[in-house]
């Protein structure tokens, strides 16, 4: 009988198309999922994803054989022990970009390797790896494009996608492990269940993927690149991200089951892929992302920390329905349309001043699809701080924003039901709208609706002057 190995599961909760698993699949296997603490563990939205995710994991792999065990703690500690225990000479897992977890690798590494056991990573999250993407000169991409491009043409002969294997057998000497309640990754009493109603809107696990990208082929993805930025468009975007992120579906089977359906959205769509190759890309060269701006002059940033105006964004409540409406959706679906993504941390960075580590940490907590590395390469691109960013001077107005985007009103009709009965023109608006429209609508600004918290204006002023004063100390 060969050796036994154990397929440690990280962020690649899937059967088919998984490198590290097909690299084990004719041996005695013993499939684990550590739950690890430290910085950057999951949020509350992403775990209550990741509950029901390891749930149709450990049900997929009990069909086949080979049962899932769930552990807690440290894997530098757990995995020695666990493979003296079935007499594993081998731990095969896909490899990660996130910096505590590349720490953590390298020390369980020489943890195994110490104790006779060997730890093989494989790709499994990723397109390409992305140490190995490099420009002419050999040195890492920091603008979007030309990385694309270049990833574009080493896709050109990707390989196929792997089929899940039929049958596992489960190596012998498996500890029981924790249930999946004992992981405590659901809101428990006396917290209140913010997540109650985000099984209307999800199905996790690789099932779920598969439904979700075979509904997008088929309805979503020929109108792509004309919907995209339309909030309220049914089918408008994929609504795979949370399902990438826990890796549930690879980005290999999305990419060759895209170009099998061709069509006019085809590129754009591509393209939405490799923005998280590219940020995957940064995190990997730039581990400090999540926390200090890529730009070191934005170190200096005169922020203006507000609970208050922090506070009515996270809820909702800044009287300019786009901003309010994608923070309602957010918290009501743990999910918010790209587009409105940025629109609203442009507001929170550029006309409320936050930091945008605020706004980071708000979406990492209530994102379902909170990804280390997209989540803070976009934030700093929004704030001008980071690779390839907009320029800071790049002021997003969410009047017109919404009026562009949204300009029938369906979107912030849907997450904001008190503005539902104002007209078309004042949907974006309501404090411009005259006091006999009001009370058309039965509406009273400042009791059913809030006014808005900052002056357009105002804020867009204030925060060109910050900008301002940053280059001025630069110059100095």
């Amino acid at each position: 009988m060969p050796d036994s190995a154990i397929l440690w599961f990280r962020q690649d909760l899937r059967l088919a198309d998984h490198p590290a698993l097909m690299a084990v699949a004719e041996r005695p296997i013993l499939p684990v999922y550590i739950l690890e603490d430290g910085p950057w563990a999951p949020g509350g939205a992403a775990r209550w994803w990741l509950h029901h995710s390891l749930a149709a994991l450990g049900r997929d792999l009990a069909e086949r054989g080979a049962p899932l065990v769930l552990l807690r703690g440290d894997p530098r500690r757990l995995l020695p022990d666990l493979a003296a225990a079935v007499g594993a000479t081998e731990i095969h897992a896909g490899r990660r970009t996130e910096p505590a977890g590349r720490r953590c690798d390298a020390e369980t590494h020489a943890a195994l390797q110490a104790a006779g056991t060997r730890l093989v990573l494989h790709r499994t999250a990723l397109l390409h790896e992305p140490h190995q993407v490099r420009t002419g000169s050999g040195t890492p991409y920091g603008v979007y494009t030309p990385f694309s491009r270049n990833v574009f043409g080493l896709l050109e002969g990707l390989a196929p996608a792997l089929p899940a294997p039929a049958r596992l057998s489960t190596a012998p000497g498996a500890p029981a492990g924790l249930s999946l309640d004992e992981l405590a990754l659901l809101p428990r009493l006396p917290e209140p269940d913010w997540a109650a109603g985000f099984a209307a809107y999800w199905q996790p696990g690789e099932a779920g993927a598969a439904a979700r990208l075979a509904a997008f082929l088929e309805h979503g993805l020929a109108g792509y690149a004309d919907r995209r930025n339309d909030p309220g468009a049914a089918w408008g975007t994929s609504g795979l991200s949370p399902h990438l992120h826990l890796g549930e579906i690879s980005p290999r089977q999305v990419w060759h089951a895209a170009q099998a359906r061709g069509g006019k959205g085809l590129e754009t769509f591509l393209k939405e892929l490799l923005w998280r190759e590219f940020s995957h890309h940064l995190l990997w060269h730039r581990p400090e992302m999540p926390e200090a701006p890529l730009r070191v002059e934005f170190a200096a940033f005169p922020w203006q920390p507000d609970a208050a105006l922090l506070r009515a964004w996270q809820r909702g409540r800044t009287g300019y329905p786009i901003i309010d409406a994608g923070m309602r959706q957010l918290w009501q679906t743990g999910w918010m349309h790209n587009r409105v993504r940025m629109i609203t941390a442009s507001f929170l960075v550029k006309h409320l001043l936050q930091p945008w580590q605020q706004g980071e940490a708000w979406f990492w907590d209530t994102l379902v699809d909170a990804d280390l590395a997209a989540n803070s390469a976009s934030w700093q691109w929004v704030a001008g701080c980071g690779a390839d960013a907009a320029p800071y001077f790049r002021i997003f107005n969410p009047v017109l924003q919404g009026e562009k985007f949204d300009p029938t009103g369906a979107y912030v009709r849907r997450w904001c039901p008190e503005l539902a009965p104002l007209p078309d023109r004042f949907i974006h608006k309501p404090h411009e709208a005259p006091e006999i429209v009001l009370r058309g609508a039965g509406l009273q600004l400042g009791r059913d609706y809030p006014a808005p918290v900052v002056e357009l204006a105002a804020g867009r002023a204030r925060a060109l002057a910050a900008f301002a004063a940053l280059k001025g100390d630069a110059a100095a």
